[in-house]
């Protein structure tokens, strides 16, 4: 479906990664469409032929003449829309997301949304610590992780498509993933390293500290520059995966600081290496 550039394509909610998509796929030559809340990001986005036509209402000519509808919302907007505005959908329309919890809304959205309308979740492993789609860009996702997250109810050619978006959106490595085994994941890769930096970056407030740190307190906090609402509700609808992997973390944390209080050298020159050999498997190639 996907490469048939004839094929229109909706992006609903038009911030930081709906525009990243909507700049990436325009250069294929597909007609991108927006909706979204701020008259301002549409006019942006004309302007910059980032799209071909968008609205702050819900138009429905434009949402009846999408092919693929990209979901960039918040989980629990996400939902609300499909419930009041599925009607407008196409029939045999395939939609798909970009919300990093899958557990809580995958299989509520697909128990309400019509037969002839398939939802195929995904998450891309991208982002930035700027919003809106005046700081979008078609480089976003080079390099980084693409996550598809299919169940039962979808098609075999629905899944085929969400990963070639996900290639064609230049994601290095697209994967697919269970929607719990994506919780996992996430709830220690994305989640539990969020927490790290806001605790740290919260847990001394000493005047003029920023100007003695060196980069590595910089690296280490970069993402504690946060969207507050859209976190915390991520934190809440992965909340058992979540603290799950908190305890552990606390636990290997205490492991640690025991270390010290016992001038156990051996034992952190030991996790030390560990932790130098597992970093090398995260380097990006």
């Amino acid at each position: 479906m996907i490469v048939d550039v004839s094929k229109k394509i909706l992006i609903v909610g038009l911030g930081l990664l709906g525009g990243s998509y909507a700049r990436t796929l325009k250069r294929y030559g597909f007609h991108i469409s927006a909706i979204t809340k701020e008259q301002s990001s549409i006019d942006y986005a004309l302007e910059e032929n980032i799209i071909d036509e968008g609205s702050t209402e819900l138009d429905e000519k434009i949402i009846k003449d999408a092919d693929l509808v990209i979901f960039a919302l918040y989980p629990h907007v996400f939902v609300e829309w499909i419930e009041r505005n599925q009607s407008l959908l196409k029939s045999g329309a395939l939609i798909t997301d970009v919300t990093g919890v899958k557990g809580s809304i995958v299989y509520k959205i697909q128990s309400i949304l019509r037969p002839d309308v398939e939802f195929i979740a995904a998450h891309p492993m991208a982002g930035r610590e700027v919003s809106g789609v005046e700081n979008s860009t078609d480089k976003m996702f080079v390099g980084a992780n693409y996550i598809v997250t299919p169940t039962k109810k979808n098609t075999p050619d629905a899944i085929r498509t969400c990963m070639e978006l996900g290639r064609l959106l230049g994601f290095s490595n697209v994967t697919t993933l269970s929607p719990e085994e994506h919780d996992e994941m996430i709830g220690f890769l994305s989640q539990l390293t969020h927490c790290i930096a806001i605790a740290l970056m919260t847990c001394n407030d000493r005047e003029n500290m920023e100007k003695f740190t060196g980069d590595s307190f910089r690296d280490l906090t970069r993402i504690a520059r946060i969207n507050d609402v859209m976190w915390s509700e991520l934190f809440v609808e992965n909340k058992d995966v979540l603290l799950s992997q908190m305890d552990i973390f606390i636990d290997k944390f205490n492991e640690l600081k025991k270390m010290l209080e016992t001038e156990d050298v051996d034992g952190m020159r030991k996790m030390m290496r560990h932790s130098t050999e597992r970093r090398m498997l995260f380097d990006k190639k």
